[in-house]
């Protein structure tokens, strides 16, 4: 691995080398398991001094991309999926990110819309809609639990390939394509049930976000109301001024 660093710039150097490491670990260069060189040896490649070195492999350790292992050494352990806030499924975005996403299906039938349901997705309360609840991996580990509900007439699509594809993609197949949606993303701890699917500790902070996708027509396609870990996910917003 390469680092290059430039002394003369205003940004610290240990952020330089944490950034340059972050990034290898980003493209797929430094993989999950591979082991850094020693602090004192990397130092010394780079012309650094050993705080400096050690400040910079702390950074990425509590970011949760490096881990301190006893007689091993420092490892590379699977990193947080940033995801930008645009118009993508989960899915698609950890195929992108090399992330090899799988999918457990835990529910999958078609019932009476509620009161709630049937405001979100714009249909008579009773209305025939498909329920969903799926556990989605990231390089084997669980980061999200995914429910959603669609109209009836649009969930052709099967638990075995819910299990091999992302619903967005599913929908695309069968010539339902997204244009908009309504989106609201916020936070809270984990029920008993819900820490043990992520696995992660009973009252843990997670991520929420709830979503209303609507088709070309203007009418909705499905709503979503999903959590993440927190220790393992993130959503990254660009933000623009306004003149």
């Amino acid at each position: 691995m390469d680092i290059e660093l430039d002394r003369g710039s205003p940004v610290p150097l240990y952020f330089q080398v944490a950034r340059q490491i972050e990034q290898a670990i980003e493209r797929g260069e430094l993989v999950p398991g591979s082991r850094l060189e020693n602090e004192i040896e990397l130092a010394d490649r780079l012309g650094l001094s050993r705080p400096t070195m050690r400040r910079a492999i702390q950074e990425l350790v509590s970011k949760g991309l490096l881990v301190r292992r006893r007689g091993i050494g420092t490892q590379v352990v699977h990193g947080q999926v940033k995801r930008r806030v645009e118009l993508t499924s989960l899915h698609d975005d950890l195929t992108r990110g090399n992330q090899h996403p799988t999918t457990r299906v835990l529910e999958h039938e078609t019932r009476p819309a509620s009161d709630d349901i049937a405001v979100h997705l714009g249909v008579q309360p009773g209305a025939p809609v498909v329920r969903l609840v799926r556990i989605r991996y990231a390089q084997d580990e669980p980061l999200a639990i995914l429910r959603n509900w669609l109209p009836a007439s649009l969930a052709s699509f099967t638990t075995a390939e819910l299990e091999e594809r992302g619903l967005y993609a599913l929908l695309r197949s069968t010539g339902v394509h997204i244009r908009i949606a309504s989106q609201r993303i916020g936070a809270r701890t984990a029920s008993g049930e819900e820490a043990h699917q992520l696995g992660i500790k009973r009252g843990a902070a997670v991520l929420t976000m709830e979503r209303t996708a609507y088709g070309e027509s203007g009418s909705a396609v499905e709503f979503g109301a999903h959590i993440y870990r927190s220790d393992n996910y993130s959503f990254e917003i660009t933000l623009v001024e306004r003149s």
